[in-house]
């Protein structure tokens, strides 16, 4: 049976979702924003059918995926609350705000689902947390909604107590890589690359790193000692990192990173 899933908002995440959906013939895509461009154009492309309201989108989709900016989120789902019912399960994707203020926006109508999905949703890559701990929610929706996020990447089901420290890791972790690629090319630059080249050979060892993590039967810590013989350049390399406590700093800031997740969620 084709279900109907609704987007409010169609920005950067919310349209790399519906693209990501678009291939299923089990899904018929609803979609609200007030930005008409961008919603027209998935319309002519992917066939997303255009609602003019909230309103009139959850009245006619089984699944609401609310992808609208956190300071935003109350406002709209109060909005929706009267046309919400037993048989609607309202998805959010908004960072920082806990299930137990959805439950009450909502007044209990409907099933609620948190998910934290990662920038690189973009390009099909996330890696997606899915909170299931709603009482409202049904075995099928249960089913369904991790195969929604499933089409972007990676899913995973978390309890909710968790997901502080998934964005520690994850839902911050792209700016890490970034961080660190940056590095890497204004070493090159240094060294006598220039930045055009540095730039595409920085993007290739990330994206050939991430392969052989991904393929081999190897762990990353022996995957980096495959690289590291005795006496050689790259082992001088780590050692300095070591006695620069690298690997410390890192841990410390993805703590940093949880810590201000956990104050969000209590704002």
């Amino acid at each position: 049976m084709t279900k109907k899933i609704g987007f409010i908002g169609v920005g950067n995440m919310g349209s790399a979702i519906i693209r990501g959906l678009a291939s299923r013939d089990d899904i018929e895509l609803h979609g609200m924003d007030h930005r008409m461009a961008q919603l027209r154009e998935l319309s002519e492309e992917l066939g997303v059918v255009m609602q003019e309201t909230a309103q009139d989108l959850v009245k006619v989709c089984d699944y609401i995926v609310l992808a609208v900016k956190p300071q935003h989120a109350e406002t709209v789902v109060k909005e929706i609350t009267g046309d919400l019912n037993s048989s609607k399960c309202l998805i959010s994707i908004c960072a920082g705000l806990p299930l137990a203020r959805y439950e009450d926006w909502t007044e209990g109508r409907c099933a609620v689902v948190r998910v934290m999905p990662n920038t690189p949703a973009l390009v099909n890559e996330s890696v997606s947390a899915i909170c299931l701990e709603n009482e409202n929610l049904t075995e099928d929706m249960k089913e369904f909604v991790p195969g929604v996020f499933a089409a972007i990447g990676q899913a995973h089901i978390l309890p909710e107590k968790m997901f502080d420290a998934f964005t520690g890791v994850i839902g911050s972790g792209p700016a890490y890589v970034f961080y660190f690629m940056e590095a890497m090319i204004e070493s090159g630059v240094a060294l006598g690359l220039t930045r055009p080249q540095a730039t595409e050979m920085v993007k290739g060892l990330f994206l050939g790193s991430a392969k052989m993590a991904d393929q081999s039967e190897y762990s990353v810590t022996q995957l980096r000692e495959m690289v590291t013989s005795p006496a050689g350049t790259t082992i001088r390399a780590l050692m300095h990192f070591d006695r620069q406590a690298v690997k410390g700093d890192i841990i410390d800031g993805v703590f940093e990173s949880y810590y201000r997740s956990v104050e969000l969620g209590e704002e």
